[in-house]
């Protein structure tokens, strides 16, 4: 499977190579870490991911191009998905999977539309690791480890080429506000049309480029401006999911057909350059039979020295 993930990772690369020959270079970086622990403190369900994108382009002017492929982001992601309780499976609860995601993305300008379009492959089972990375990490903070009759029900092996296609446009409320409408839809892993809204205050995204979390829906930075102080943000959306590699037709229970997303965060950035963010998502019933929904964190801390 590592032969095959490299494989994919170089093919993926070939275009963004060819593009930094001409005048293209490494213009951004972003990442979130994203887990339940710093939510509701709780060890189920949409557990822990990691998401994180590379940023190729022309010297960023303060707004996206209105060329397709002039801007080429890398994205990467990992994720673990886990039953409410680990110590013993649940025929009721949805199974343990893993996911490793590797993903060509684009942004640019359609008109006053941001347009957001690429495709990941998501390698999904055991033959990401991250089983036993997870049950490594558990063993060294003394906590629960997933127990065999957990793993033996996991999600199983495959690849799931992935596309994915989001749609928005920022309005002014005032000099310091301002709302983004978005419409998002992904064929793949998981496919799904989502409608939604991320509502700013300050100064964050302003000038900037940004890319959206696959769990949380929160937005993270890729390209950033120079500014200092504090910012807020608001989002909430609304999904119709048609189908979900993470919940097997044969068994277990079964997807269900919304979700629903709301969150909050605050961005910090300090004049040396120094930024942090920290942000909360309540996430709804995911399946037939759950009971409530929960509350996951996310978190990016970044120094410059």
């Amino acid at each position: 499977m590592f032969r095959f993930l490299t494989a994919a990772l170089v093919s993926l690369l070939i275009p963004i190579a060819s593009a930094q020959a001409g005048d293209r270079s490494l213009i951004g970086y972003g990442r979130l870490i994203t887990n339940d622990f710093i939510g509701d403190g709780k060890d189920r369900w949409r557990t822990g991911s990691v998401a994180s994108s590379r940023v190729w382009g022309p010297e960023w002017a303060g707004e996206l191009p209105t060329g397709v492929g002039e801007i080429l982001e890398l994205r990467l992601g990992a994720e673990i998905i886990a039953p409410e309780s680990l110590d013993a499976f649940n025929r009721n609860d949805r199974r343990y999977g893993t996911s490793l995601s590797i993903g060509a993305h684009t942004q640019y300008l359609a008109g006053q539309t941001e347009v957001s379009a690429g495709v990941d492959l998501v390698f999904v089972g055991p033959q990401t690791g991250l089983s036993q990375f997870q049950g490594a990490l558990h063993n060294a903070l003394s906590v629960p480890e997933p127990v065999d009759s957990v793993l033996n029900n996991q999600i199983g092996n495959s690849i799931n080429p992935t596309a994915a296609l989001e749609l928005g446009r920022s309005f002014d409320l005032s000099e310091r506000s301002h709302v983004r409408p978005f419409l998002e839809a992904r064929a793949g892993a998981e496919t799904y049309v989502r409608a939604g809204f991320d509502l700013t205050f300050g100064s964050l995204g302003r000038g900037e480029l940004m890319s959206r979390d696959l769990v949380s829906g929160q937005r993270y930075r890729t390209v950033a401006n120079d500014w200092s102080g504090l910012s807020a943000v608001l989002g909430a959306d609304f999904a119709y999911v048609g189908s979900s590699v993470y919940f097997p037709e044969t068994r277990g229970p079964s997807v269900s057909k919304t979700r629903e997303r709301v969150r909050l965060g605050i961005h910090w950035q300090g004049e040396n350059e120094a930024a942090l963010f920290y942000g909360m998502t309540w996430l709804g019933e995911e399946f037939e039979g759950q009971d409530g929904g929960q509350v996951i964190g996310s978190a990016r801390l970044n120094f410059r020295f």
